[in-house]
């Protein structure tokens, strides 16, 4: 039986789906949300291009970075004892060459210190990841609502209503799967067909917008707790409103700065008896 302490393993995630385990996964962008995140047994912790807009500030994903994604995930794994460090791919590092990519992908692992690396796209991106898992660098892929094609797509947009889309987005998962992908990302599309890509693949699927039948799920950690307060779309549970709580803590202490009850005497730093009329002498 694993241990809390027992570090996840490529291996292991494969092996998930045969074992019926469910894959926790949560993005993650800094050493301190690392440890919080790691501590509880989240299995991997993803530093998506989702920190685009959750960190930076943007519309969508495409403004990032590969020194972006490179930093934040050397933060991240500062903070890691347990949990498998993926890290995306950004837009320009995944939609140029297959030699761009396995560049990339090399850059994340060498100096970020990722333990895997995540490509949307089907078999458009099938080349890229066959050459990156043969360079010895373990794939997680992602079809369905793939945010870097935003623009394509017209928006946020549940992917696979139509038969065409669906026939597509299966194509791709199965293309994705041969190419040898370790774990491939659902996003966005209805949930009989995620049940299906789930069942028709031998790699572990996670889910995100795409329903209970996935062998894991994924959110973004900042969406989770509550602290993206204009963002609900239906998919998401928000397990805690941080946003409010940390209002109010912010409020309390700004109140207590204005009052000069902040600091107080428990926290501050006095001289030792005697020494300031010694101090007076010299």
């Amino acid at each position: 039986m694993k241990t809390m302490s027992e570090k996840v393993t490529v291996p292991q995630l494969l092996a998930s789906k045969s074992r019926r385990r469910r894959i926790v996964m949560v993005t993650a962008y800094d050493a301190t949300f690392a440890r919080l995140l790691d501590q509880p047994g989240v299995d991997v912790l993803l530093v998506g291009d989702s920190l685009g807009m959750v960190i930076q500030g943007h519309a969508n994903t495409i403004p990032v970075s590969v020194d972006d994604i490179i930093y934040h995930c050397r933060a991240v794994s500062r903070g890691i004892t347990r949990a498998h460090l993926c890290a995306d791919m950004p837009f320009l590092a995944n939609k140029v060459s297959v030699d761009r990519s396995l560049e990339c992908a090399a850059r994340i692992v060498q100096e970020g210190r990722a333990e895997s690396v995540k490509l949307e796209g089907g078999e458009e991106a099938a080349e890229a990841i066959n050459r990156i898992v043969r360079a010895g660098i373990p794939v997680v892929g992602h079809v369905g609502m793939t945010p870097q094609s935003v623009h394509a797509f017209g928006g946020f947009r549940t992917q696979g209503k139509e038969d065409s889309e669906r026939r597509k987005i299966r194509k791709d998962a199965l293309a994705v799967a041969e190419a040898g992908a370790f774990c491939l990302v659902l996003e966005g599309i209805p949930m009989e067909l995620a049940a299906d890509i789930t069942k028709s693949v031998a790699i572990p699927t996670v889910g995100i917008g795409a329903g209970p039948h996935c062998d894991g799920q994924v959110l973004v950690s900042y969406d989770l707790l509550g602290l993206s307060e204009d963002f609900s779309p239906k998919f998401l549970k928000k397990y805690a409103d941080l946003a409010t709580s940390v209002k109010e803590a912010i409020a309390a202490y700004g109140a207590d700065v204005h009052s000069g009850t902040f600091p107080g005497p428990e926290h501050s730093t006095s001289l030792r008896p005697g020494t300031a009329e010694r101090r007076r002498k010299k």
